[in-house]
């Protein structure tokens, strides 16, 4: 089944509202609908919905918080797609999207510190811890493009 990305438009916006991770997960992801508000106020955030073939399966946002540096803010497989092998293909796909910004140097991603199945993903992609956030509640891994 093919994985893909496509922009978030005024057909699949509402379809990406609905799209939820499971209840144990809730508290590890921001509510689609706040982050489709938040790009529609903010310049350089990017949303993406992924699909699985005709389905929806998935949302993504990064922000392009300076020419250098692109931040994952958010990424989630809805529920029932999860544990499919969805959220590695498209981060793949993300990944790639990114790196054809000719400036990006570094690639950000966060996820919490005690989710040691998020900080075993990213780092197969290349992602390595830097630290904690400002406010001490997220871990912050990048990649650094040469």
């Amino acid at each position: 089944m093919a994985i893909f990305l496509k922009p978030i438009t005024k057909e699949n916006y509402d379809a990406i509202c609905d799209i939820d991770v499971a209840k144990h997960q809730q508290d590890l992801v921001a509510c689609n609908m706040y982050s489709l508000v938040e790009s529609f106020f903010n310049e350089g955030y990017i949303t993406r919905a992924i699909y699985q073939d005709r389905d929806l399966v998935g949302f993504f946002m990064w922000v392009e918080e300076s020419a250098e540096k692109t931040a994952i803010w958010r990424f989630m497989i809805d529920e029932k797609h999860q544990q499919q092998g969805i959220g590695s293909q498209a981060l793949a796909l993300a990944l790639s999207e990114i790196k054809q910004r000719p400036t990006v140097k570094t690639i950000e991603i966060c996820y919490k510190p005690d989710n040691p199945v998020a900080k075993s993903f990213c780092s197969r992609y290349g992602f390595v811890e830097i630290g904690m956030d400002k406010d001490n509640e997220d871990m912050l891994a990048e990649i650094q493009i040469t």
